[in-house]
């Protein structure tokens, strides 16, 4: 019974620890066709997604979802040029 009981908790606890799954998005995603075709954006790279769709068929496109990491800022500053000639 005691053992019964150790195992019922440690089940409660590992479930109760575990975090609730959670799509992922990556920035390529491979369209398995035209007509109603399977989607599937989990590749990191665009070369990932053309080797994974080479002999299957489909095509590979930019996740427009894919939240872009930050670019290079522009300057405050304005560079002048000016012309001695």
């Amino acid at each position: 019974m005691r053992l019964l009981l150790f195992m019922l908790g440690v089940c409660v606890g590992i479930v109760w620890i575990e975090k609730p799954a959670e799509a992922q998005n990556y920035p390529w995603c491979l369209h398995y066709g035209t007509d109603f075709g399977g989607m599937n954006c989990g590749f990191t790279t665009f070369q990932q997604c053309l080797d994974t769709v080479s002999g299957i068929g489909g095509f590979c496109q930019q996740n427009n979802t894919y939240p872009l990491p930050p670019g290079p800022r522009p300057s405050a500053r304005v560079q002048r040029r000016y012309s001695y000639y």
